[in-house]
C-alpha cells in the first residue's frame, strides 16, 4: 500500500509533466504562428517580385538560397548521414513536385490576389482527404465528405467560375493544390523510413538543380538593387519559415497545431491590405470563410479520430 507521501510525490510528478507538456504544446503554436506570418511574408515578397524578376529566375533563386542556407546549417551537424536515403528516386519525384507547386505558385500570385490565392491553397488537407479515399482506399467518415464538399463550394465562390472575376489565372492555384496534394501524399510515404532533415535537404536540391535548367534562358540583370534584396527576403522567409515550422512540430502534435495553419489567411488579408491595397469582397469573403471552417473543422476531427494529418502545403 502506498503511503500519502508517495501518492503526493506522484501527483505532483505528473502534474509538473503535464504543465511542461502545455508549455511545449504553447511553444509549438506560437512557433507556428510565427512560421505562417513568414509565409505570408514570403507570398507578398514573391508578388512583388513579379512585377520585375522574371518567375522562373525568382523560383531558381528561392531554391538556391534555401538550399545552401539548409546546406550550411545542416551538413555540419548531420554530416553524412543528411546525405543518406533508402529513395533517391522518390526524393527526385518529391523535389520535383514541390519545384511545379512554388513555380505555379509564382505565377498564381502574379495574377491573384493575395488573401483569395492563400485560402484556395489552404484547401490542400482537403484534396489529400479525397486521395486517401480513392488511391489509398482509407475509409473517410460521411462528416469529412461534408468537409471536403464544404471546401469546394467555398473555392467556386472565390472563384465564381462564368462570372467577370473569373479568368484561366484562377486555374493556377488550383493545379498547385494538386501538386502540392500529391507531394504531400509522398512525404507521408517517405516519413516512415527517411530522416526529415534528408527530405528537406534533397527537396531544396532537387528544386535548384531542375530550376537551373531554364536559368541561362531567363536570367536578366534586374534594374537596382532593391530586387535582389526582395530576392532575399523571399529566400529568408522561405527558409525560417520551414525551419521554425519543423521546430513547432517538434513541440507539438501535427494534429493539434493544424487548425492554426488557417492563421494564414489573416496575414495574407494583413499582408495584401498593407502592400497592394487590395481587400476581399463580401463575396470573396464568404468563400474564404467557407474554406477556413470546413479545414479547422476538418483538423478538428483529425484529433478526435487519433490521425495524424499530413504537413501543410509549402510555397
Amino acid at each position: 500500500m502506498s503511503s500519502p507521501s508517495t501518492t503526493t510525490g506522484g501527483l505532483a510528478q505528473r502534474k509538473l509533466t503535464r504543465d511542461l507538456e502545455s508549455e511545449r504544446i504553447l511553444a509549438g503554436i506560437g512557433l507556428l504562428l510565427v512560421a505562417v506570418a513568414c509565409f505570408a511574408t514570403l507570398d507578398s515578397a514573391t508578388k512583388l517580385s513579379t512585377a520585375g524578376v522574371p518567375i522562373l529566375m525568382g523560383v531558381w533563386f528561392r531554391y538556391a538560397f534555401q538550399a545552401v542556407a539548409t546546406t550550411a546549417v545542416l551538413l555540419p551537424l548531420q554530416g553524412t548521414a543528411l546525405l543518406r536515403t533508402r529513395h533517391p528516386r522518390y526524393q527526385l519525384l518529391r523535389g520535383g513536385l514541390l519545384l511545379a507547386s512554388s513555380t505555379l505558385a509564382f505565377f498564381s500570385l502574379r495574377y491573384m490576389p493575395l488573401a483569395e490565392f492563400t485560402s484556395i491553397v489552404l484547401i490542400a488537407p482537403l484534396v489529400i482527404t479525397l486521395l486517401a479515399a480513392t488511391t489509398l482506399k482509407e475509409q473517410v467518415s460521411p462528416l469529412r465528405w461534408v468537409l471536403v464538399a464544404g471546401g469546394f463550394i467555398g473555392t467556386l465562390v472565390i472563384l465564381r467560375p462564368g462570372g467577370e472575376a473569373f479568368s484561366w489565372a484562377v486555374l493556377l492555384p488550383i493545379g498547385l493544390v494538386l501538386t502540392n496534394a500529391w507531394f504531400q501524399v509522398l512525404t507521408s510515404k517517405l516519413a516512415r523510413t527517411e530522416n526529415p532533415l534528408t527530405m528537406h535537404f534533397y527537396t531544396g536540391w532537387v528544386g535548384t538543380l531542375l530550376a537551373s535548367l531554364a536559368l541561362p534562358f531567363v536570367w536578366t540583370a534586374l534594374p537596382g538593387w532593391h530586387w535582389w534584396a526582395l530576392l532575399c527576403l523571399m529566400g529568408f522567409m522561405g527558409t525560417v519559415g520551414h525551419f521554425i515550422l519543423i521546430l513547432a512540430y517538434q513541440r507539438a502534435p501535427a494534429s493539434t497545431l493544424t487548425p492554426y495553419l488557417y492563421a494564414q489567411i489573416a496575414f495574407a488579408m494583413l499582408g495584401g491590405w498593407l502592400v497592394f491595397s487590395q481587400v476581399p469582397d463580401r463575396v470573396s469573403l464568404i468563400g474564404i470563410s467557407m474554406i477556413a471552417v470546413c479545414g479547422a473543422a476538418g483538423a478538428w476531427l483529425t484529433v478526435r479520430e487519433r490521425r495524424v494529418p499530413i504537413e501543410p502545403a509549402e510555397s
